[in-house]
């Protein structure tokens, strides 16, 4: 350390009662690692911060999931039936204590949700089958144009 110097480090301490200047630095982390797409958080006590686009653009925000997480303390994937992400599929997860208690609650758009792929494989390849009566169709060794 270098003397004469006073070297204050800054801290971020995410609680119960955290306010979205407490919160937005950590979530504009979150938002650039998820490549910018929409992060939500907010402690149990205050209003947070919603980040699009690379700017916090409320910091009095909550939403009905992350509400409920705080209420229930599990994940929860869903579609808000109301706000800026109404049918909108988010994925929220609760921010715990030592003890386990919900202290606050982060959200994001679920990108999983909006297009699921496992889901679309399975229900073209029923498709397939009964277009075709089997899969694959065509059969490798057939053309693309030939249908049975």
């Amino acid at each position: 350390m270098m003397k004469g110097m006073d070297m204050a480090m800054e801290q971020y301490i995410i609680s119960a009662s955290s306010r979205a200047h407490d919160l937005a630095p950590i979530m504009m982390c979150v938002h650039d690692l998820l490549s910018h797409l929409p992060v939500t958080a907010r402690s149990r006590d205050h209003p947070g911060v919603r980040i699009e686009d690379g700017k916090v653009v409320d910091e009095t925000y909550t939403g009905p999931i992350l509400e409920e997480v705080l209420k229930e303390n599990v994940l929860k994937r869903a579609q808000p039936r109301d706000g800026p992400y109404t049918g909108i599929p988010v994925v929220v997860a609760p921010v715990r204590d030592d003890e386990g208690r919900a202290i606050g609650a982060i959200g994001i758009v679920d990108v999983t949700g909006i297009f699921d792929l496992a889901g679309f494989m399975e229900q073209n390849a029923e498709i397939r089958k009964q277009v075709c009566g089997q899969d694959p169709c065509p059969l490798p060794t057939e053309s693309p144009a030939a249908k049975r």
